[in-house]
């Protein structure tokens, strides 16, 4: 039997099908890397953006925000050095190791870490251990560090730690003009680790944006441990610092209104207390605080209004001073004329009284201002006014709309009024709304013979890199309102008022009768719109008023709602003392007679001017003047060239003595002093606020190059 023939394996056949399949692949992966080589975007992707990223890292250069200033140059918001606690783990960082990059031993980092950080040594020891990491974070107790504590850590000289540096906001007076200035958060991007800070309130939301300045930037190549690739290309811009902001709060007033609402808080209950106080000659805001209050640090904030602006509510009987001036001004007052005072019916049966329904008999219009008649004023309005009349008059004093300050939020109040009682109510501040800052505009016209003014908080915003001035406010008048002869009637009123006897601003009156003004009591509208409460504190009490008559300084609107017992106490003690306490100041005295006749004078320049000729022609002026120095000739002078002075203001006058010694300037308020010590050349450090009660180097002490003084304070100077 043959045996069968082995069948041949086609092996050259296989052989060549994986070759061919071979070159294919091949073929395939040539044509793949020629295609990435020579495409700018694969499957949608950007190639070039891609490796650009891989590659390329950019650094943001945080924009310095703007600090906050009052207008004598008070800190009111900053920025401070904050630091974040980093430590490096990865040993690829150390080139040398006798000088490590990396954390080398972390048991005993742990260890000086923890109390520094008040951690425990085991949560630090877990942020240490982390594996596969370059760097770590030590959570929220490693963020914000301060200065000190940076520095105490950096002291211990541990390997592979380190710090990056941000910036968070600090408010130095803490509760001080709280609802102005506002205050600032700190964010974090969650995906770029980048911080910002955002103004949230006040001035720090509205001028958030010139407040935070442009981030800036630098571009450049990195290798894979993220380090900088030598020679590479750098694209930087740098960052535009934010601008610095003065306001036109004056510090010491400021502190004056705080102070006050904080002593009537010891005696007396509210829900709210807001005191506005305006420069009457500018419209400069001056001053302006509300109780409670908060700290920007720690922000316990209990209402986010602030009462200046954004919560109008219905003014009451303040409101009468305008009505008057609306009857002046249409040609139809005359206050001689008569009405019976007590109640008044309308003619749909509605019965409206005087805050005594008893009343004072048959009174004139003038006497029925002094004891805020509500009748008076019906009987004004239905003898000789009109709806129109006064509505027009109120909208051309600035209510009804936003006066246009630079304050978040505001609101611009109400003026609706149509039928009879209405109307009538309109004319003693029921049923409309306002708020201080209208009020306080409206009450310039008062104060600048009928020249109605432009309220502003803002004095100036500078560029704090190149000190150039971006913007400088000013007075601005916007229309004449009153004639003469009205400001002129409405003054008497507002005196006879408070300084008359057994008015309803009695209980305002100053020894020296300088201050002047209109009182206001509003009831509370009922929450369901069905009409006013009749609690005895269901009360909004307010105060409007001018400093000093003779020739205004101040103009001050106040209002306290529901206030303990309903009582006008908190009101007038908290206004008197701030004006005592703004009297000295000013170099004012409370007790001085009314009767000294008051002259104003442009201040002309004596600079380069013999001394004896300067002297003469003060004197004839009937201006006083101190002369420091025993030189014959004036070289530098205070009050500067143009600047407004009285009869009874002091003229200070340096002569071209070589050997000028320190003034005795006790008794000075810290403005008018440091004005002086500084056109000596001296650096002047206060201690407190208000005028000087002291001064650390004698008068009559040579001045030296760099000679420092300083001066104490107090709000309550007295010369004994």
């Amino acid at each position: 039997m043959k045996k069968a023939k082995k069948r041949k394996t086609n092996n050259i056949r296989y052989s060549k099908i994986v070759i061919f399949a071979s070159l294919f692949l091949f073929a395939c992966m040539i044509g793949r890397v020629i295609q990435l080589g020579l495409s700018t975007e694969i499957d949608g992707v950007n190639l070039k953006e891609l490796a650009s990223k891989r590659t390329t890292t950019k650094e943001i250069l945080t924009a310095k925000r703007g600090s906050i200033y009052t207008s004598d140059g008070d800190a009111l918001a900053q920025n401070v050095s904050s630091y974040k606690l980093i430590a490096y783990l990865d040993s690829k960082r150390t080139t040398n190791k006798n000088n490590p990059q990396h954390v080398v031993d972390k048991e005993k980092t742990a260890e000086v870490l923890a109390p520094i950080l008040e951690m425990t040594k085991e949560e630090v020891l877990g942020y240490l251990s982390k594996e596969n990491v370059y760097q770590t974070e030590f959570g929220s107790k490693g963020k914000g560090l301060s200065e000190l504590t940076k520095n105490k850590i950096e002291a211990l000289n541990l390997p592979g730690i380190d710090f990056v540096e941000s910036f968070k906001r600090y408010y130095p007076k803490g509760d001080f003009a709280s609802y102005t200035v506002g205050y600032a958060k700190s964010t974090t991007n969650e995906e770029t680790g980048e911080e910002t800070i955002t103004g949230e309130m006040g001035i720090e939301k509205y001028y958030d944006k010139i407040l935070k300045g442009e981030d800036g930037y630098i571009q450049y190549q990195k290798d894979l441990q993220g380090y900088k690739i030598a020679d590479t290309n750098e694209v930087r811009k740098e960052a535009s610092q934010g601008k610095d902001i003065y306001l036109t709060i004056d510090s010491q007033i400021q502190f004056f209104v705080e102070q006050a609402l904080n002593n009537a808080d010891i005696d007396y209950d509210w829900e709210w207390f807001n005191i506005t106080i305006m420069d009457a000659k500018t419209g400069a805001l001056l001053a302006t605080a509300t109780t409670p209050s908060f700290d920007p640090n720690v922000r316990n904030i209990t209402n986010y209004l602030d009462y200046t602006v954004s919560s109008p509510y219905e003014p009451g009987s303040t409101m009468k001073t305008f009505t008057y001036m609306a009857a002046m001004e249409n040609g139809v007052y005359n206050g001689q004329e008569t009405y019976l005072s007590g109640v008044y019916t309308t003619t749909d049966g509605t019965q409206i009284g005087d805050w005594d329904r008893n009343g004072w008999g048959v009174i004139t219009f003038d006497k029925g201002y002094a004891m805020s008649s509500n009748v008076g004023v019906i009987n004004l309005i239905n003898r000789h006014m009109s709806s129109a009349m006064l509505r027009e008059y109120f909208k051309k004093l600035g209510f009804g709309r936003k006066t246009g300050i630079t304050l978040p939020n505001e609101e611009a109040g109400k003026l609706n009024f149509k039928y009879e009682t209405e109307i009538y109510n309109a004319g003693f501040g029921q049923g409309i709304t306002t708020t201080p800052i209208q009020n306080v505009k409206a009450l310039t016209s008062l104060t600048n013979d009928g020249m109605l003014l432009e309220p502003y908080i803002v004095s100036k915003i500078v560029d704090p890199s190149t000190k150039e001035v971006i913007l400088k406010n000013k007075r601005t008048e916007i229309e004449r309102v009153a004639s003469s002869e009205t400001v002129a009637k409405i003054i008497q009123l507002m005196d006879d008022c408070v300084n008359g006897i057994g008015n309803t601003g009695s209980g305002f009156r100053i020894p020296s009768g300088e201050l002047i003004g209109k009182t206001g009591t509003a009831q509370i509208a009922s929450e369901d719109g069905s009409g006013y409460l009749s609690g005895t504190e269901d009360i909004i009490s307010s105060f409007s008023g001018i400093y000093p008559k003779s020739d205004p300084k101040l103009i001050i609107y106040a209002s306290v709602k529901r206030p303990s017992g309903g009582s006008q106490k908190p009101l007038s003690n908290a206004i008197k003392e701030i004006v005592n306490n703004a009297s000295k100041y000013y170099g004012n005295d409370d007790t001085a007679s009314p009767e000294i006749q008051i002259t104003e004078y442009e201040m002309p320049s004596f600079v380069n001017k013999d001394l004896e000729s300067t002297k003469t022609n003060l004197t004839a002026s009937g201006i006083e003047y101190t002369v420091i120095g025993t030189g014959n000739k004036v070289i530098k002078q205070y009050p500067e060239k143009g600047d407004t002075i009285t009869n009874k203001d002091m003229v200070y006058l340096i002569t071209n003595d070589q050997n000028l010694t320190i003034p005795n300037v006790v008794g000075l308020s810290s403005k008018v002093a440091n004005s002086i010590l500084s056109l000596l050349g001296i650096k002047v450090n206060l201690d407190g606020v208000g005028y000087v009660t002291a001064q650390s180097i004698a008068e009559s002490t040579p001045i030296t190059d760099g000679l420092e003084i300083t001066l104490t304070l107090s709000p309550k100077f007295s010369s004994s």
